[in-house]
């Protein structure tokens, strides 16, 4: 697909309670929320072709600032035609500022008003991170989805210690802002997030949204989750933020996660999600089904004929059994990892597919149901 002119902007087409379902516009093709983007830290979701990720449902995908800034550089992507076509992904793609990847190198970096100074993970050799370079590096990356440059608070922090860092978080937004929106070409065509953050303190995160607001941002992340603090309390945070949100513009949750979290995160009025965990788990031989999580390099799977879910339609569920797939993980083959990397993301896409679908026929409350209750029953049928 290429580039078009297509103004970005978002769609609600239905509602089911707080949960919505509708189409995200990107000069780079439409994003059906809710919706979950791949990992492609470095240009590529590990292990498999783009046009493989495709296949599974995918939209869009993420890419990493961090990362792709270090190697192979931006300006290297950019003079070899943008990221897009430097890892032959023609579709939409996110890239986050990098921020939290130089927060977490907390002995290789330091933190003031005007950025974060850190040493590479790779060489050694030190870098400056300012929300200004993050747009620079984001717009040669040619992303459609630009993320603020913003401080991940971490968990457990202080109320005063959160407090901090989630103004200055806004004050790097309104410089992400001014040097996102320059008046190129590439700013009239895509989007910049801003990120909301002031950890668990409700009166914190409520600050933290009207302050983008008043940016006036095309979308907006909630960050500072999934970091630590537990399932109940990510959705606690949820529930008082989301109504503080603008309802005609995307919000997306940073990192997130588990399948159980993706449900009760779009039961609550999430469109975006992303996180390594199928790709990742997929290459250590964890796979995600339908009623649960199964681990292949068990004994119990070295005979087992069935597919791994009996109700996915990717290759590695239509033309492989379990009894091959465990055969590949204990003999190390990569082949295995490929498979079971495919077969994770299509379970993910199904997921959302099934949860736009259940948006949209108001019978949410039913597909949740039916969802919690396979996975508490288990892999429980017979080998046939």
């Amino acid at each position: 697909m290429t580039e078009t002119n297509t103004p970005f902007g978002m769609t609600i087409t239905a509602t089911d309670g707080n949960a919505r379902t509708g189409v995200i516009q990107t000069c780079r093709g439409e994003i059906r929320t809710p919706a979950f983007m791949p990992v492609g830290t470095a240009a590529t979701v590990k292990t498999l072709k783009p046009e493989t990720v495709r296949e599974t449902g995918a939209d869009i995908l993420l890419g990493n600032t961090y990362h792709l800034m270090l190697r192979p550089t931006a300006e290297r992507i950019n003079r070899l035609g943008g990221l897009h076509k430097f890892m032959n992904w023609q579709r939409p793609i996110l890239t986050d500022s990098g921020g939290f990847q130089v927060m977490s190198l907390a002995k290789l970096r330091k933190i003031t008003e005007e950025g974060v100074a850190f040493q590479s993970h790779i060489d050694g050799k030190k870098h400056m991170l300012t929300p200004e370079r993050s747009m620079e590096i984001q717009r040669l990356l040619g992303s459609n989805i630009v993320m603020a440059f913003d401080e991940c608070t971490p968990f457990p922090a202080t109320e005063k210690e959160t407090e901090k860092s989630m103004m200055m978080s806004m004050r790097w937004a309104k410089r992400s802002y001014d040097a996102f929106h320059d008046g190129s070409e590439h700013a009239e065509k895509n989007a910049l997030f801003g990120i909301v953050q002031g950890g668990v303190y409700e009166h914190l995160r409520r600050h933290s949204v009207e302050a983008l607001k008043e940016i006036d941002c095309e979308g907006y992340a909630v960050g500072g989750l999934a970091v630590g603090e537990g399932q109940e309390v990510m959705f606690e945070v949820l529930d008082y933020t989301m109504p503080m949100m603008l309802k005609n513009k995307p919000r997306y949750l940073m990192g997130v996660g588990k399948p159980d979290d993706i449900v009760g995160a779009v039961e609550r009025g999430i469109d975006m999600f992303d996180c390594v965990m199928p790709s990742r788990s997929g290459r250590t031989g964890q796979a995600f089904t339908r009623r649960g999580t199964l681990n292949m390099k068990n004994a119990r799977h070295v005979d087992d004929p069935r597919p791994i879910d009996e109700d996915c339609g990717c290759s590695a569920c239509t033309n492989y059994s379990r009894a091959y797939i465990s055969h590949l993980f204990r003999c190390g083959e990569v082949l295995g990892l490929m498979l079971l990397t495919e077969h994770n993301l299509t379970y993910y896409q199904d997921l959302m597919a099934g949860l736009r679908g259940a948006i949209a026929a108001e019978k949410l409350q039913i597909f949740i149901k039916d969802f919690h209750e396979k996975r508490a029953n288990g892999d429980v049928e017979p080998i046939g």
